[in-house]
């Protein structure tokens, strides 16, 4: 397997949002807020917004992040792509551009809140997701480079 991580363009955007659709669904507890076909229009503005790294297995897109300044908008993994280090790949990609990172994610979702914990996060705030179009409770959290 061949991983190379590259800048995103907007002939991207297609299995991009199939990637983001397919994990929307595969969440029972993740509200469907927009139809299917909309997903590759959100990640075309996802780049016009900032910068996107993909992750190309064997060729094809097998994952995202979408970083905007030091906030990372979206990370996400096809799901025959996960587990095998490229979202850590991806996450170390955006670590090395600055030197601290933060994001939000939903409070349901263990597995990123786990891998962020194992990458160096560290949940700041917690909210009952009234703030957020799906209102679910979410959690901030950050990252900064450890000072030599």
């Amino acid at each position: 397997m061949k991983v190379v991580l590259q800048q995103a363009t907007p002939d991207d955007c297609p299995a991009m949002g199939k990637i983001l659709s397919d994990w929307v669904g595969e969440n029972d507890w993740m509200p469907r807020m927009h139809p299917r076909e909309s997903y590759p229009q959100f990640c075309e503005l996802l780049i016009n917004i900032g910068a996107v790294t993909v992750a190309r297995m064997d060729g094809r897109v097998a994952g995202f992040l979408a970083l905007q300044d030091n906030d990372i908008q979206a990370l996400y993994l096809a799901r025959d792509a996960r587990g095998q280090g490229i979202g850590k790949r991806l996450l170390s990609n955006a670590k090395d551009q600055t030197d601290h990172l933060e994001l939000w994610t939903f409070q349901a979702n263990l597995g990123a809140r786990r891998f962020y914990a194992r990458e160096g996060f560290r949940e700041v705030e917690l909210t009952d997701g009234s703030g957020n179009d799906e209102k679910l409770p979410d959690v901030r959290l950050a990252w900064a480079r450890k000072k030599p």
